[in-house]
């Protein structure tokens, strides 16, 4: 990894060049060994971080979206029913209910129940 020059100097750099040191076909920084738990042990602060930027007017999207991405990457269930129902409304490309598994993809009419 170059580094001479770079104004990135960080040592979160050599973390991530360590993490493909000991699996250079690691799927995700997410699931190293060393690197996981290094974002358990940091998540807060750079939520502070986060915090404050967004009190002070300070725009920071790549670690907001990186944050946002840690978020979904950790959580078993995600808040995607309003992202499916939209496809659906707009495109009719179904959705799958959690609580029906079962019932597989599914599609409603969503002009019907917005005239009731």
């Amino acid at each position: 990894m170059w580094r001479g020059g770079c104004i990135i100097r960080a040592q979160l750099l050599e973390r991530i060049r360590r993490a493909f040191d000991r699996n250079n076909d690691l799927p995700n920084l997410l699931v190293d060994e060393d690197f996981a738990p290094f974002m358990v042990q940091s998540h807060m602060s750079m939520r502070e971080v986060v915090k404050a930027a967004i009190d002070h007017g300070v725009p920071m999207p790549a670690m907001a979206s990186s944050l946002s991405y840690f978020d979904s990457y950790r959580s078993q269930n995600l808040p995607q029913n309003l992202t499916q129902a939209q496809r659906d409304f707009f495109g009719a490309h179904t959705y799958e209910r959690v609580d029906k598994p079962q019932a597989g993809f599914m599609h409603t009419e969503w002009a019907e129940l917005i005239q009731k």
